[in-house]
């Protein structure tokens, strides 16, 4: 598996893991709104449940037969898929992100930030002349897509909230997976290296990788988290993206899909 067909993956895992959650969301929504009309309490309760989950949670069941179950059922992708479930969604209380629905692919994520990046960059009057990564083929495409993948383990990593428990589930899903030993011994050096921004930045060749490396890592970042969000300011000025071109990437990507 190269760099590309396991990032598309891993965009495409979290856009399933955000729609079940939805799905989860308004299937609780509708049973409380049945037993709320029927003037039950527990009625509201499932609501208020349904409405929480659809903005709280990605509905990862916590370690066990039920998590292992979810993961299973990602069809293709489910290893590259339990890898991302399991780095965003072992954390209590994460929140379900919009960016994992309208960025849920290679031609999604370079497509928004491409069309973002093209618009602000004609409202300053300047020129664009560089390629979206789903415009890009062979060892180019590859290179970038192995930046944005590195970029994404590291914002997930960007609350240092990854247990022992937690990092040999990681650890040992990898090691079960399936996927190429090159690809295995990637993702856990990447796994167990320290944070560094300024080498998530340095992998930007360009503007356009500058900015999917931005989005791909909204995508498992919860904003609501003081500590990620701290990650994405810094990451935000690591990669010398203006503070109003972020404003309308993140506009972007967090508007309805």
């Amino acid at each position: 598996m190269d760099p590309k067909a396991l990032l598309e993956q891993l965009l495409d895992s979290g856009k399933k893991l955000a729609e079940k959650g939805m799905s989860k969301s308004s299937e609780v929504a509708a049973q409380g709104k049945e037993l709320a009309g029927q003037g039950l309490e527990k009625g509201k309760q499932l609501a208020g449940q349904g409405l929480d989950f659809a903005t709280e949670n990605f509905g990862l069941p916590e370690a066990g037969p039920q998590r292992d179950k979810v993961l299973k059922g990602l069809g293709v992708g489910a290893a590259a898929g339990g890898l991302l479930a399991l780095l965003v969604g072992t954390r209590k209380g994460r929140k379900v992100l919009s960016p994992a629905v309208k960025l849920g692919s290679l031609a999604a994520l370079g497509g928004i930030g491409y069309k973002v990046y093209t618009d602000w960059q004609k409202s300053q009057g300047g020129n664009v002349a560089g390629h979206a990564i789903s415009a890009l083929t062979d060892q180019s495409a590859n290179d970038r897509s192995l930046s944005i993948i590195k970029a994404m383990i590291s914002a997930a990593k960007a609350d240092s909230t990854i247990d022992a428990n937690e990092q040999q589930a990681i650890t040992e899903h990898i090691e079960n997976s399936g996927l190429d030993q090159s690809v295995s011994s990637l993702l856990m050096t990447e796994l167990q290296k320290p944070v560094d921004i300024a080498e998530v930045a340095a992998s930007a060749d360009s503007p356009e990788t500058a900015v999917e490396i931005y989005l791909a890592s909204l995508l498992v970042t919860d904003k609501q988290n003081e500590a990620e969000q701290s990650y994405l300011t810094n990451l935000a000025h690591a990669l010398k993206l203006d503070a109003g071109l972020v404003e309308n990437l993140e506009n972007e990507a967090f508007s309805p899909a």
